[in-house]
């Protein structure tokens, strides 16, 4: 395929199908039945103009058999139809019914015809248009006889014939054109109804199902997705439960250990000085288990759709001060715009924020702003470190589950979860989260929020 070329989607390839159909039918219909009906009224003419000119020849034949007989009064006396023009050619002379006609009006190749004793049909274009010639030798006097019908009538209604079946091919064509664009939606229709569903079900909607259809020829579709789709939820909910229960109980033992280190640590100072650094070893990677444990255990429910859905208006700027101070940065980092009310559950984006700013102060060398700006109906938060950045072709694997960065000291820091949870957050309020390079140099995440109208919860 060259590059550039465009190819017609379905719908545009139905309806053109159905319409070239409509035409090519159409259209031998139409020739068809032109043919016929030309041929049929040419017929016809020459038999009835046939008929009269060899009456009419006769009628000549028995005046001019009499002594004296005047040419130009028997041709008037002829009586022929008005339009007919009668030409006579008799003892070397032409002879003709009308002033303006004479021996041009013939054509020669049916002078030919009638010079061998013989008689011709002929149809031609005279200079006042199409004309049937009628050539009939009369032998017992030694005259050819010739009588000229007009045509244009019969014209003028083949030409009326082959408007109206132009027309009729058009219109069928249209009609074609129409019927496959209903047809086309009839098609499509049911596609993008099983394409949206699929999306819905893409993006963590696991309890969307196509609606049940009284088509037998879509119910049996209809029916082996909505199998398909349960038994995916039933799988990916019994692999999540399965998950959250293994972290619930690995909280029972974890919290044994924590308690048991936490009364280590109470009495550190009795303990020798190895000891107490293998005591500082176990707390840090006793807190680093705990963190991924709680991290696990939020995604696990995530998947199983037991997490909180948004459903209050809150204040982005005033949840952006609180996780600031939490994080022990002063809440005057925060600039841009103001006012800026969100609909979201505010544990989770509180959890969002403290999951970038913790993310720029351990990775990031050190959190340096966070601005919110307002982009059409969405609210964009810039938060940039005083880090190295990020590589453009390491951005989106840092949003994936267990993605972790070296430190300086080469060993891997963090639960490689945090960010994971921040993209599954922002989906879950209907926005995004993307990294970039801050002017700085350093890294740049941007999150995508839309905006609410309504008026905040007052606490």
């Amino acid at each position: 395929m060259k590059a550039g070329r465009r190819t017609l989607g379905l719908r545009h390839r139905l309806v053109l199908a159905f319409a070239l159909v409509a035409l090519l039918v159409s259209a031998v219909l139409a020739i068809s039945t032109y043919l016929l009906s030309r041929g049929y009224l040419l017929a016809q003419r020459e038999r009835v103009v046939q008929h009269q000119s060899f009456a009419d020849a006769v009628f000549v034949q028995r005046r001019l058999e009499s002594a004296g007989a005047d040419v130009s009064a028997v041709l008037t006396a002829a009586g022929t139809p008005a339009g007919h023009t009668i030409i006579l050619k008799w003892r070397g002379q032409w002879y003709a019914s009308a002033l303006d006609q004479g021996r041009g009006a013939v054509p020669t190749a049916i002078q030919h015809q009638i010079s061998s004793g013989a008689a011709a049909t002929l149809r031609f274009r005279s200079a006042d248009g199409p004309a049937l010639v009628v050539g009939v030798p009369v032998k017992s006097v030694g005259a050819e006889f010739y009588e000229i019908a007009p045509l244009t009538e019969l014209d003028g209604t083949l030409r009326l014939l082959s408007g109206i079946l132009i027309g009729g091919a058009l219109l069928a064509t249209a009609a074609g054109a129409a019927l496959g664009a209903w047809a086309s939606r009839s098609v499509i229709t049911p596609l993008n109804r099983v394409a949206v569903t699929a999306a819905s079900i893409a993006g963590g909607e696991l309890d969307s199902r196509l609606a049940a259809t009284d088509d037998p020829e879509l119910a049996t579709i209809v029916g082996s997705f909505n199998s398909m789709v349960d038994t995916l939820q039933q799988r990916i909910t019994r692999d999540a439960r399965l998950a959250a229960d293994v972290s619930h109980e690995l909280r029972s033992p974890l919290t044994t250990l924590v308690g048991s280190v936490d009364l280590l640590n109470a009495r550190r100072d009795e303990l020798p000085e190895r000891s107490q650094r293998a005591l500082d070893l176990v707390t840090a990677d006793l807190q680093r288990f705990r963190r991924l444990l709680d991290d696990l255990l939020e995604l696990a429910r995530s998947d199983a759709g037991l997490d909180r859905r948004p459903g209050a208006v809150i204040d982005l700027g005033d949840l952006l001060r609180q996780v600031l101070s939490e994080v022990g940065q002063p809440p005057s980092m925060l600039t841009g715009t103001a006012d800026v009310l969100v609909k979201a559950d505010k544990f989770r984006l509180c959890r969002l924020f403290r999951n970038l700013f913790d993310n720029a102060n351990t990775h990031g060398g050190g959190l340096t702003g966070v601005e919110m700006t307002r982009l059409q109906e969405d609210v964009l938060v810039l938060i940039d470190d005083d880090g190295a950045g990020i590589r453009p072709e390491d951005r989106e694997r840092v949003f994936e589950r267990f993605a972790t960065s070296a430190t300086k000291r080469g060993s891997s820091s963090g639960t490689g979860l945090g960010l994971a949870l921040v993209a599954e957050t922002a989906a879950a309020h209907g926005g995004s989260v993307w990294c970039s390079t801050s002017p700085r140099g350093g890294a740049r995440f941007v999150v995508r929020l839309p905006e609410s109208n309504d008026q905040a919860e007052t606490p």
